[in-house]
């Protein structure tokens, strides 16, 4: 089955914070400190409209089905971002759809001057964790920046 990625429209922000939550309510996941109760999950298109921030959104089977973003963080060391919100109905898993997803971010960070990436994850998301653990990221015994999820208590960071 095709599909298509593109950066996030207004309209999306409806469609991509239901399969935020579906996913996060799936996998057990959606507790306290997570994406699933920010209150900016329901606009990610504002949220992203910012320099050095981008979402991407993967239509699949001719229907949203997920995305991935680069965020500047606050508290993040310099030349760093964060990979947020990477989501995909489970249609849409086992195709190689995440790995391409976060290769865009990783171009998207290299071309907004960003050194490394960041990410927050939970054990429970075990099919994203070795996702990020192929694509080169390396575990750290302790947060960056102040993303407020404090319901994460993985973090990983890949040199780009």
């Amino acid at each position: 089955m095709m599909w298509h990625m593109r950066h996030l429209q207004k309209e999306d922000n409806a469609t991509i914070a239901a399969i935020i939550r579906a996913v996060l309510t799936e996998f057990k996941a959606n507790k306290p400190g997570t994406v699933y109760f920010d209150p900016t999950t329901d606009d990610l298109y504002s949220l992203f409209c910012r320099d050095q921030a981008e979402y991407f959104v993967v239509e699949f089977g001719g229907k949203l089905a997920g995305g991935a973003g680069i965020y500047p963080t606050e508290g993040l060391p310099n030349g760093c971002c964060e990979i947020v919100k990477l989501y995909l109905l489970p249609e849409a898993r086992g195709k190689g759809i995440g790995k391409e997803l976060i290769e865009q971010c990783f171009e998207a960070a290299r071309k907004s001057g960003f050194k490394q990436v960041y990410l927050e994850t939970l054990p429970e998301l075990k099919m994203a964790v070795n996702l990020y653990e192929h694509c080169g990221f390396r575990y750290l015994s302790a947060p960056l920046g102040n993303s407020g999820h404090f319901g994460c208590d993985l973090w990983m960071i890949k040199d780009l």
